[in-house]
């Protein structure tokens, strides 16, 4: 099945009002922020639980395993199923799910109880009910807005994970400094808020559907076969894939910096900051390039940022040139992220949004988990520059398969 370009949300009248005055976008947009902001606290909450009192890097790795492992496992079925049941109700219960789970650790930190299995099974939890709950909002954003302010809803919503990333990892750091517990117990909180905030959009999440039997095989083969007709797509995801996977790897190396080197925990929380505001900026001001350059070409611009400032950061000698290359590649990560996330909202229609989503989603995600899991172990056995420098070989290797790959060099996709 080919997709084809349509329009999202209802059909457009004259005089639109803005989308900053669109009730649902605003409320449903918040609330996702909300959880995304709780995903952000978590992500470096739990890895500082693991490094400052269990003193293991493996431990966080394994725990960073844990809340990826989803995105491998759990994808697909998902798309199958936002496209199937009730989007609003979906999201609700993996607000109510995630927030019971994240104040369970933050009883048992308050109390000394730090156990490990216990936390594995919490961040996959958390993770699934992201996976869940992403998807379904993602799916949503052209049902409550209008056809002509559905560029800057995705952009909009790219810059509030941007925003999301620049406080969630400051703000996990700095209340763990402040109580172990209490990072937990915000994520929780979050949740609940995105849960009630929820309740409040008064359009339908979706278009009507045609009852059919649920046929998870067929269903999920749908979704497939669709990426694997877009050609660009198809090519432009597995080189995301291999991205990200390096990025986890990288994205663990500060924290063991710091810790080895006697800083405090609260230091950890200004790679998120860095990163964050690169994103923002990325998200905000990305159309720019995306004028100029097609998505090919900003993937490969991508690519070019993260193989020249890694090995930069392996031969770092102060906190600031390990934190910087941070901002750049959140730059070039979020301008990709905008532009592809526009185009997916033009051409799939809306009752195969969730499988197409989770298709792209399992390809460029489905490796993070295993990242997570490899970068535990490479910075338990090598020293931090020996990591980064594994990790620029396979980036510079990626780089020359894209330059050389006619289909993502010379792509129009916008």
């Amino acid at each position: 099945m080919t997709a084809e370009p349509i329009a999202g949300g209802p059909p457009s009248t004259g005089g639109v009002p803005p989308l900053r005055r669109n009730r649902d976008f605003l409320l449903l947009w918040t609330g996702a922020g909300f959880s995304q902001l709780g995903a952000k606290i978590s992500v470096i909450a739990f890895p500082l639980l693991l490094v400052w009192h269990g003193d293991s890097a493996l431990g966080a790795g394994l725990v960073a395993f844990a809340g990826l492992l989803p995105a491998l496992l759990l994808q697909l079925p998902a798309g199958v199923l936002v496209d199937r049941w009730d989007r609003r109700r979906l999201m609700v219960g993996c607000d109510a799910l995630a927030s019971v789970a994240m104040l369970s650790v933050a009883v048992a930190v308050l109390f000394g109880v730090v156990w490990l299995p216990h936390l594995l099974v919490v961040n996959f939890v958390e993770g699934a009910c992201l996976i869940f709950y992403l998807l379904a909002q993602r799916a949503a954003v052209r049902n409550v807005v209008e056809p002509e302010h559905l560029p800057t809803a995705v952009a909009r919503n790219e810059a509030r994970g941007r925003v999301a990333s620049l406080l969630g990892q400051p703000a996990g750091s700095s209340l763990f400094a402040l109580l172990s517990w209490l990072p937990f117990a915000a994520v929780a909180l979050g949740h609940l808020v995105a849960l009630v905030s929820l309740l409040f959009v008064r359009r339908p999440l979706q278009t009507e559907r045609v009852d059919r039997p649920l046929a998870l095989r067929r269903d999920i083969g749908e979704g497939l076969r669709w990426l694997w007709e877009q050609k660009f797509l198809r090519a432009a995801t597995v080189m995301v894939a291999a991205t990200n996977f390096f990025a986890q790897v990288v994205n663990l190396v500060p924290l063991v910096v710091i810790k080895q080197t006697g800083g405090s925990a609260a230091l950890a929380g200004l790679v998120g900051l860095v990163g964050g505001v690169g994103g923002v900026c990325g998200a905000l001001f990305g159309g720019v390039l995306l004028r100029r350059l097609s998505l090919g070409g900003v993937l490969l611009l991508d690519l070019v940022t993260r193989a020249a400032l890694v090995p930069v950061m392996a031969f770092a000698t102060a906190l600031p040139l390990l934190f910087a290359p941070f901002a750049l590649m959140s730059f070039t990560g979020a301008v990709l992220n905008v532009g592809a996330g526009a185009y997916m909202a033009r051409v799939v229609p809306d009752e195969m949004q969730g499988r197409a989503m989770s298709a792209v989603m399992l390809t460029s995600w489905g490796a993070n988990s295993a990242g997570a899991l490899v970068a535990g172990v490479l910075l338990s056995t090598l020293t931090t520059a020996s990591t980064l420098l594994c990790v620029t070989a396979g980036l510079v290797v990626l780089l020359v398969g894209a330059v050389l790959s006619p289909t993502i060099r010379k792509s129009d996709a916008r």
